[in-house]
């Protein structure tokens, strides 16, 4: 079918907004016929290519300014719903930027041969934080799928933000104060922990050890913070009875899980299995950290490592974090893979007293 040249080119003001670039009709469309009115110029004509990319640019184009207007109208006339809506937007974002990122590693992985236990300690960081968000993340995403399905995410962000929702979907005050509520949580387990470290010792056929361990829980519960070498004196305890990690009582196991936040509401034996697992992982990190150097983290990243294993970084400065850190790497670097749960109980030993003991020993 013919088209006149003066049709053709009154779309020309459309075309400018696709972005489209002229050449001569050599691979492109063809329109036979062509027939120009006087005094026009030979209209150009556009590959298919080129007129795909324009109308993909055109409706980008479109929904960037429609979205942009939409979230103007939330800002100016429900501002604590755009808040909501503008958190919810952004840690999408955030989980989907670490999706590449995980997916980057995995692929590095597979093509350089690398072993998980050999993988820097930010990319080894990265892959355990992003498994255990997407794992709660799911029925979020799940929960968005059907159309306006996601004005029902909104009621739960503001009503269960803690409860239901991963760390990408907390605003900066709700980051700080959930994790003061989670380490709380935590705490509640430490005098569980060294009371049941108290009734072990009386299972210690060794006096000696038994004697380095009851004054170990006796100087923890006097609030004072025990040194590194004085936890390892008692290392010998934990890679078998009483305290190993496939020797412990179900019921002691229960106490130490939520210091890891996993819940203690399992079967003994699936307990002791997350535990070994996640004590495992943590011992592979601590071993990535060392080869980094605990001096390459940022302020960031180094409150983040202490909170994981177990300090409440927020309540303490910066310099006292690295002390602790550094403490906690001088236990953990002498430890065996078969004596990880004495990393376990260290969330106990070196954390329980030092947010606020006024000295550092």
């Amino acid at each position: 079918m013919a088209l006149s040249c003066s049709r053709l080119c009154s779309q020309l003001s459309l075309v400018r907004l696709w972005g489209l670039r002229t050449n001569r009709a050599t691979h492109g469309v063809c329109l036979p016929s062509v027939s120009c009115q006087a005094g026009l110029p030979l209209c150009r004509l556009y590959s298919t290519s080129q007129v795909k990319r324009g109308i993909g640019r055109y409706v980008a184009n479109k929904l960037q300014k429609a979205n942009a207007k939409y979230e103007s109208f939330l800002q100016r006339r429900f501002p604590r719903f755009f808040q909501l809506y503008h958190t919810l937007t952004e840690g999408f974002k955030l989980l989907f930027k670490d999706a590449s990122e995980v997916k980057r590693i995995k692929v590095q992985m597979y093509t350089d041969g690398t072993q998980l236990q050999d993988l820097p300690y930010r990319d080894l960081e990265k892959l355990r934080q992003f498994r255990r968000h997407v794992i709660k993340a799911i029925p979020l995403v799940l929960i968005t799928i059907p159309p306006f399905a996601n004005y029902l995410v909104f009621v739960l962000m503001y009503f269960f933000p803690r409860q239901l929702l991963i760390p990408h979907f907390w605003n900066p005050r709700q980051q700080l104060e959930f994790r003061g509520v989670y380490h709380s949580l935590r705490a509640r387990h430490h005098r569980p922990v060294l009371e049941g470290l108290q009734r072990t010792s009386h299972q210690v056929k060794d006096g000696q050890l038994q004697g380095r361990l009851k004054d170990l829980c006796a100087k923890v519960q006097m609030g004072e913070n025990p040194k590194a070498s004085e936890i390892l004196a008692v290392r010998g305890l934990f890679s078998g009875p009483p305290l190993g990690m496939r020797r412990m009582s179900v019921a002691h196991m229960r106490h130490i899980s939520p210091l890891l936040f996993l819940t203690p509401r399992l079967p003994g034996f699936l307990i002791g299995r997350r535990l070994n697992n996640h004590a495992l992982e943590l011992l592979q990190l601590d071993r990535a950290l060392s080869r980094l150097g605990p001096q390459q983290l940022s302020e960031a990243e180094l409150r983040h490592a202490c909170y994981v294993r177990g300090l409440n970084a927020d309540t303490v400065g910066i310099g006292e974090c690295r002390e602790w850190l550094s403490r906690w790497l001088q236990v953990s670097s002498s430890l065996k893979d078969s004596e990880v749960s004495l990393l376990l109980h260290s969330i106990v030993l070196l954390s329980a007293n030092y947010a606020h003991s006024p000295r550092r020993h």
